[in-house]
């Protein structure tokens, strides 16, 4: 069960530390989807390293598991968040791109608890 555990642990940092690069860096195709699900501009940078410091929460939490476990509920608050902005923009067929973001975490967190 360990190995899944860290498996899925680091396959959930790696989607979330890239969700958050791609922020950070203004993919040009992540920018056209935020200016359409209206996110201020000013929320930006925060949001990208919100998930940035959620994913590397997630691998320290592979140490020191209080750590990850905060890490992961952030993680899939923000990504709840991200489900309500997105059907708040009524781009409802979006909805299933943060909840396959958000799939992992919860996955690592489920399988942390059992470890």
């Amino acid at each position: 069960m360990r190995v899944a555990y860290v498996v899925v642990t680091v396959l959930a940092a790696l989607m979330s530390g890239f969700s958050g690069a791609v922020l950070l860096l203004r993919a040009q195709w992540i920018v056209k989807l935020l200016e359409e699900y209206r996110v201020p501009k000013s929320w930006w940078t925060l949001l990208g390293l919100a998930k940035a410091a959620g994913a590397v929460g997630l691998l320290v939490g592979l140490f020191v598991p209080v750590i990850g476990v905060a890490a992961g509920v952030g993680l899939v608050l923000y990504f709840a968040g991200a489900v309500v902005t997105v059907a708040r923009a009524r781009w409802y067929s979006h909805i299933p791109f943060p909840l396959v973001y958000a799939a992992p975490v919860v996955g690592a967190l489920v399988l942390g608890a059992s470890v």
